[in-house]
């Protein structure tokens, strides 16, 4: 069997944000789950069509979760974690 690359999951999702400098939702139960996908590649390619779907919307935005830092709790927070 050929060496495969891990699978790391990622989960691309989005919404119309109170403030576009901020992360907070207008209406949490209203966020779209665009998808899981398998790698970083797949993700950035449905995060791009869904933020390109929505660019005459300043207050949407669209994010890529890295699931797979979820599942790792052997790896330490990065640098996002470590802001709260």
């Amino acid at each position: 069997m050929a060496d495969q690359a891990p699978t790391l999951l990622h989960l691309v999702f989005g919404g119309e944000l109170k403030n576009p400098q901020s992360t907070e939702f207008v209406d949490p139960s209203a966020i779209d789950i665009v998808g899981l996908f398998p790698n970083y590649a797949s993700a950035h390619a449905a995060w791009k069509a869904a933020a390109q779907r929505t660019v005459d919307s300043a207050q949407t935005r669209y994010f890529i979760a890295h699931l797979h830092r979820l599942l790792d709790e052997e790896t330490p927070a990065g640098p996002t974690e470590a802001q709260r």
